[in-house]
């Protein structure tokens, strides 16, 4: 009869320094893909508000007859906007309407896209 040594159940200090090891290049793959699918996210979200706007713009300024170039307010458009208010800017710095006939700008993500 051969006599049965215990053996300790559990995982080696190499086994689970491969696991961390994996799971550290897991993330290094993964973190800069969802920073740059977060600021597309904002991107699309600002160009979005965006149109939005000029197209309330461009409704305020037929409505109220109002010719190329005329000064715009947050006031004058927000009735033709849901809720009565602009959109929020996604890096929190808020839009400023442009005058009528021209295109609207966000340069606050450091983009400077125009729809």
């Amino acid at each position: 009869m051969r006599a049965q040594i215990p053996r300790k159940a559990g995982f080696t200090l190499i086994e689970i320094m491969i696991v961390v090891a994996i799971i550290g290049l897991l993330a290094a793959v993964a973190i800069p893909n969802f920073v740059k699918a977060r600021t597309k996210a904002q991107q699309n979200a600002c160009i979005n508000n965006l149109r939005q706007i000029d197209g309330a713009k461009e409704q305020w300024a037929l409505e109220s007859r109002k010719t190329q170039g005329a000064a715009v307010a947050n006031s004058d458009i927000a009735p033709y906007l849901k809720g009565n208010t602009l959109p929020s800017e996604p890096a929190g710095f808020g839009y400023t309407p442009q005058p009528v006939g021209s295109n609207p700008t966000c340069t606050s993500t450091g983009l400077g896209h125009t729809i």
